[in-house]
């Protein structure tokens, strides 16, 4: 498929499109421009053309959802002025963003744990 080819895309991608693409222009914008913004949103929402025969690596919507989230709260821990990194910043994750670094820790018990649990131990391995 060429490069800026919208064949993988759904109709109803494309009307969405088209859709901002008129709103971008009416507020005086280029029409290159707006195309590019408009096809940028749309791929931004729905993860690009998804229709039958694509890759096959399209995440489910409850996943995107999922990482949306996780993305908006570090986010907000960064305007905070909570780093990503910081020991702060694990008391504004949620429970099951502590459970998953600890399972990449392979923290044992985990799963049993609590909260401020949870905190202890990630301190403790490093």
């Amino acid at each position: 498929m060429p490069r800026g080819s919208k064949a993988k895309y759904t109709e109803e991608q494309k009307r969405k499109a088209e859709h901002i693409e008129d709103s971008y222009q009416n507020k005086g914008m280029s029409k290159d421009e707006a195309e590019a913004r408009a096809w940028a949103t749309v791929n931004k929402q729905s993860g690009g053309g998804e229709k039958a025969g694509g890759s096959g690596r399209r995440k489910p919507a409850s996943a995107k959802a999922a990482d949306r989230k996780e993305s908006a709260r570090r986010a907000t821990a960064s305007r905070e002025g909570h780093s990503r990194d910081s020991k702060a910043s694990r008391e504004v994750q949620t429970v099951d963003s502590l459970r998953k670094e600890a399972r990449e820790r392979k923290i044992p018990g985990r799963s049993s744990m609590r909260k401020d649990e949870l905190i202890a131990a990630l301190r403790r391995a490093g």
